[in-house]
């Protein structure tokens, strides 16, 4: 007999059992993106930060010490018992925790100086709605950082890679393309100003690892390599072991 699971529940099973893992990732953990949102954050030394979907707490960690208040929040409880407990240990005292989903925030309109999601909007089913939450909650003359892995703007490289992504982790939703970013942050009330991008190479072995995916899906990830056109296997730069590259994403944003 299935059982059927709503999204939000998968999400939190997926990223609940997982939680320290993400903690550890040297993907998540590392990157000079991270060195961008601490500068950001030094525009506002006694403003207050929302890291939205904040999963082990990179962003967050990298915020707090330049900026008031973090607040991390997160669907996954686990999560954030992760970032908690790290948190901690740093001696971050000014990030706090609270759990909650992206399209439904309990803050108050206008109330963060800089609000910012990292590698997490591709697992939210509402993305319009996560995206005009966080409009809402920022305040005039604030900033909005958007990071995210992003899909490719060819339509079969990217058949691919949604196609990959949800046999490894069934909390995927979709990645969206650059330009299809510009155009959700534009009708959510955020007004792009700057963007960029870059390679981001995934260790096939530790990104299956890293979610725990069955051996009979990382069986099927291998088989649709192996099924993928060259021009596919190009744009992703597909290894011998199956390792790749994706397309990862900054988007600054105003209200």
């Amino acid at each position: 007999m299935i059982v059927a699971r709503n999204h939000d529940k998968v999400v939190s099973e997926q990223f609940g059992s997982t939680a320290a893992a993400y903690l550890t990732s040297t993907v998540h953990a590392q990157g000079a993106d991270l060195q961008q949102l601490a500068a950001y954050a030094g525009r506002f030394p006694q403003g207050k930060a929302l890291d939205v979907g904040c999963g082990a707490g990179h962003a967050a960690f990298a915020i707090a010490p330049h900026i008031g208040t973090v607040i991390a929040y997160d669907l996954a409880t686990e999560m954030l018992d992760v970032v908690q407990h790290a948190a901690a240990e740093r001696g971050l005292k000014n990030l706090h925790v609270q759990q909650g989903s992206a399209e439904r925030m309990p803050f108050a309109d206008a109330c963060f100086d800089l609000v910012c999601t990292r590698f997490s909007a591709h697992h939210w089913t509402r993305l319009p709605e996560a995206l005009a939450e966080m409009a809402r909650v920022l305040k005039p003359g604030g900033m909005c950082i958007v990071i995210d892995t992003a899909a490719p703007e060819d339509v079969l490289s990217d058949t691919y890679f949604q196609s990959v992504e949800l046999l490894r982790d069934t909390s995927h939703v979709r990645n969206r393309s650059l330009s299809s970013w510009r155009q959700l942050l534009n009708q959510a009330g955020l007004r792009p100003t700057a963007d960029q991008s870059w390679k981001l190479p995934l260790q096939f072995d530790t990104w299956v690892a890293r979610m725990r995916t069955p051996a009979e899906r990382v069986v099927a990830i291998k088989s649709l390599w192996d099924s993928a056109p060259s021009e596919v296997t190009t744009y992703f730069n597909l290894q011998g072991d199956y390792s790749f590259s994706i397309d990862a994403i900054l988007l600054e944003c105003h209200v």
